[in-house]
């Protein structure tokens, strides 16, 4: 019968440890004011329905309630353990009589248990709940069967009693340090998932917000994943993106570069560096320079590949820009050089010509020689601009007299091909800084290419206006056959030229003119459709 009374008294206060445990894992409450004070008296009410379950024998009431009051002081402290211990003694004394020998087990237990308590702060509540039990067992033997001389005859009974109260100890501490530990591990994976969390947060912020495009590749070179940048460079909508061959954007021109590159890559397990072509949903194409990383799975095995690219579009026009100097810096040094040389036995052949002509008069040949001639002074003049660096002399100058100067010089020439020049100027003053003759130099070239591209006469729209930004903007609008769009991008190159006996210098220097002042020039046409010359400069207050 004790060994089912001490299973029954066992399993309950199990039950009753267990509970608030459970309970608590499902809350995440705030820490309790006076927690210890209130788990002291939860361990005093444990210890009064342990005694309410306590054996009976012989006038004598054996229970377990030291259990609680053991735990409850290596926990929490002698205040908590006082106050589940007092809970039990009052219990015990309207329970059953000998109260002497109860009070006096108590006060040795209380006293023995906060002794303990302040030798062994530095230990951990499993080697207190060791050394208390130890120290329980130690002041039962004296107090209740030497002391009291409690059942002396009967050691049986006092070994199965004590037994049974450092079970409901091991039992307990069982309970406490699983939760103990779970709640830790909890805790741990709780923040390993908001570090996780806030990564990843980071890591999306990062991805969502930057212009690059990050994307994920797998074996069959289908997507993934792909940015939210898609959307803002190449204009395509994130359902149009999603299952789809990163070839069906390529250009034609890289579809099998790439693939190669990318079965190259699931072979060799190294990053590579590519440039390929995108489409845009406008139709053009955008340049990208992509750096590719392979992602490795649990066998080794490559298993994506993540795909981080940047536009290069304005980089690829900058290396255009500077190979397009390069070219005028190698082309200045050719001019320099061949100017040099070629006119002053250019100088010493006109002068025999004409000679020739003064003494033998006019003929036709001697003119064709001296036009032939002074074309040839021209291109060298012009050579020896791109050539030698000018010092420029900036000065306040009204563009609107200027133009209508250069029209009045050319108005001549104009009459003799039927040309008319339409001038169309705002009311506002338009005052630049600027060099006049190299300016006008810069108006007479576009004027003379618009009246050469119209043999069969037409207007020429000159249109003077304010810009955006503080700038004044000069068009020319000729009625001539126009330049194909394909050819636009090469205009300015050195020697190139659409006229018969251009020389492609005369753009050129206009390029170069205009930004020394700080201006833009812009070339727009279509074949059969007439040119449109736009030269934006910066105004002065």
């Amino acid at each position: 019968m004790f060994l089912l009374d001490y299973i029954v008294n066992l399993s309950i206060f199990s039950l009753l440890v267990s509970t608030p445990l459970v309970i608590r894992s499902f809350f995440n409450h705030k820490p309790i004011k006076h927690a210890r004070l209130w788990i002291g008296a939860y361990g005093g009410m444990v210890s009064v329905i342990l005694i309410m379950l306590s054996i009976h024998e012989q006038g004598y009431t054996y229970d377990i309630r030291y259990a609680p009051v053991v735990l409850v002081f290596a926990y929490l402290g002698p205040l908590a353990g006082m106050i589940t211990g007092s809970f039990g003694l009052i219990a015990r004394l309207f329970s059953s009589g000998h109260w002497d020998a109860v009070i006096s087990g108590w006060a040795a237990m209380m006293t023995g248990f906060t002794m303990i308590y302040y030798f062994t702060k530095r230990y951990t509540p499993l080697m207190k709940s060791i050394i208390l039990s130890s120290s329980y067992i130690l002041i039962y033997t004296i107090t209740v069967p030497i002391v009291f001389k409690v059942f002396r005859d009967n050691p049986f009974f006092h070994i199965q009693y004590v037994l049974f109260v450092i079970l409901g100890v091991f039992l307990g501490l069982l309970l406490i340090e699983s939760y103990v530990k779970l709640h830790r591990l909890n805790n741990r994976l709780s923040d390993m998932y908001r570090m996780v969390e806030a990564s990843e947060s980071k890591y999306r912020l990062i991805a969502e917000n930057t212009s690059d495009l990050i994307m994920v590749m797998d074996k069959e070179h289908s997507l993934t994943y792909f940015s939210p940048s898609h959307e803002v460079v190449l204009g395509y909508k994130c359902s149009e993106l999603e299952d789809v061959k990163l070839c069906r954007f390529l250009h034609p021109d890289d579809v099998e570069l790439f693939q190669s590159t990318i079965d190259r890559m699931f072979e060799s397990k190294e990053s590579i560096l590519i440039e390929f072509r995108l489409h845009h949903t406008s139709g053009h194409w955008i340049e990208f320079e992509s750096r590719c990383v392979p992602v490795k799975g649990d066998n080794d095995d490559i298993e994506h590949i993540v795909i981080i690219s940047r536009d290069i579009s304005e980089r690829k026009q900058a290396e255009e820009l500077l190979l397009q100097s390069e070219k005028l810096s190698i082309v200045g040094e050719l001019a320099a050089g061949v100017a040099h040389e070629i006119r002053n036995p250019l100088t010493t052949i006109k002068g025999f010509v004409q000679l020739n002509k003064w003494e033998n008069g006019a003929d036709e040949i001697n003119d064709l020689l001296l036009s032939e001639l002074a074309r040839i002074e021209t291109i060298t003049s012009e050579m020896l601009t791109l050539g030698k660096p000018q010092a420029v002399q900036l000065h306040r100058t009204n563009i609107r007299e200027l133009v209508e100067n250069t029209l009045e010089l050319l108005s001549p020439q104009a009459h003799l091909e039927n040309i008319q020049f339409k001038l169309c100027v705002d009311e506002s003053p338009f005052f630049i800084t600027g060099e006049k003759n190299q300016l006008k130099q810069v108006f007479l070239n576009v004027l003379k290419n618009a009246i050469e591209a119209m043999p069969e006469g037409g207007n020429i729209h000159i249109h003077l206006q304010k810009g955006e930004q503080g700038e004044c903007v000069l068009t020319f609008q000729d009625e001539g056959c126009g330049i194909p769009e394909e050819l636009l991008p090469r205009l300015g190159e050195p020697f190139y030229s659409l006229k018969e006996k251009g020389t492609g210098l005369g753009l050129m220097i206009c390029n170069k003119i205009i930004k020394q002042h700080h201006g833009s020039i812009t070339y727009q046409s279509k074949a059969q459709q007439g040119t449109l010359v736009e030269i934006k400069l910066p105004l002065v207050s």
